[in-house]
């Protein structure tokens, strides 16, 4: 898609408050199935709940049995994500829910919000924006590419090693499985000036390295769920990565975002969501962002889950697990992840409000999962 000058401007313009935020931080999916990509689907985990509420009565031992008969397993082969790979990844679609299909059983939506247009990046990236990243995975029909954001471990203050994605970009839900070749690339960067066809460097496009990851977590309630609706109000999922040298992930590019569990909704007055949109218009090769300067709207296929937050947003299929990001006492935060949207045009972006089974999940990855 073309990038033009004046619409340069705009992109850091309106960006421009939530990078001043990040820079305060800085501490110091499509066809060529590949090999593997078609192994079983796992079984569902024996620890997984029946119903959100059996969640709340979970200890550590019922958090270690549900990481163990999850069976994450993450090998990736030297030179496996070559330029051609990278290039030829499909986007892993964003979900698809149109708001403008009549409401059906426990389905509560406010009015659509306005589309706000996604806005590329200025280059050259600031070392700020470094937090952002594009996850390329690889799912039963080929190799795919999601977004992640570096967020903050409180175990391992300034060498955070995690990810924080959108459980679609993980594992298929019920009757499937884990993604394969699992790789997190922090500001992948394919500038656009430079023109398209033309040769360009490991160091231009993963000018923080290649990270693979080693341990993952995704909702238990994904697990057990299948289709687009009260399941997406869960669609989070955690990624612990490691790298060649001894440097953290968070070393590297210099700082993390810590995400703010348990948001109070009242609280939450606006939204910048970032990601790597690589379906038509976009092509996945720059960070894309949008920022919708009003209160986002609630989206609920189930009354008794946390209602998804929701705001006009034009990006596509690569975007998922993209971070939503807002301001608190000058500082970022992560308060949500990419995990639905309508198509044809793409106008809104929905994502799961991250509360007590998000936090649940998060502080036993932290502290136990290595």
């Amino acid at each position: 898609m073309p990038r033009h000058e004046g619409r340069r401007r705009r992109a850091a313009t309106a960006a421009a408050a939530l990078l001043g935020a990040l820079a305060l931080t800085a501490t110091a999916c499509g066809p060529d199935a590949a090999p593997g990509a078609s192994a079983p689907p796992l079984a569902l985990p024996k620890a997984a709940p029946t119903s959100v509420g059996d969640l709340s009565g979970w200890k550590l031992e019922d958090w270690a049995r549900f990481v163990a008969d999850s069976g994450f397993a993450n090998e990736v082969a030297q030179g496996y994500w070559s330029t051609g790979r990278t290039e030829g990844a499909k986007p892993r679609l964003v979900q698809e829910y149109a708001l403008s299909s009549p409401a059906q059983g426990d389905v509560q939506r406010d009015a659509p919000p306005a589309a706000v247009p996604a806005t590329p990046q200025p280059h050259p990236y600031t070392p700020a924006t470094a937090v952002a990243g594009k996850l390329f995975v690889t799912t039963p029909k080929g190799d795919a590419v999601c977004s992640g954001t570096v967020v903050s471990d409180p175990l391992n203050p300034g060498r955070s090693n995690l990810v924080y994605t959108a459980a679609h970009c993980l594992h298929e839900g019920r009757g499937g499985g884990w993604m394969k070749n699992i790789v997190f690339v922090p500001a992948f960067n394919r500038d656009g000036r430079a023109g398209r066809g033309k040769p360009y460097t490991e160091q231009q496009a993963a000018p923080y390295g290649r990270w693979t990851a080693v341990r993952a977590m995704v909702s238990p309630t994904w697990l057990q769920e299948s289709g687009v609706g009260a399941r997406d109000q869960f669609d989070y999922g955690i990624v612990r990565v490691r790298g060649e040298g001894g440097t953290s992930l968070e070393e590297a590019v210099g700082g993390s975002v810590p995400i703010w569990f348990n948001a109070p909704r009242e609280q939450i007055t606006s939204a910048v969501s970032y990601g790597y949109p690589a379906e038509r218009p976009f092509d996945g090769m720059e960070l894309d962002h949008c920022d919708s300067a009003v209160r986002p709207s609630r989206l609920s296929f189930d009354r008794a889950r946390p209602p998804m937050y929701m705001i006009g947003c034009t990006m596509t299929g690569g975007a998922g697990g993209g971070g939503w990001f807002i301001t608190r006492d000058g500082k970022p935060n992560l308060i949500s992840v990419n995990s639905i949207g309508d198509r044809n045009p793409s106008g809104y972006l929905a994502g799961p409000s991250l509360q007590d089974q998000a936090k649940q999940a998060f502080d036993y990855f932290a502290k136990n999962v290595k």
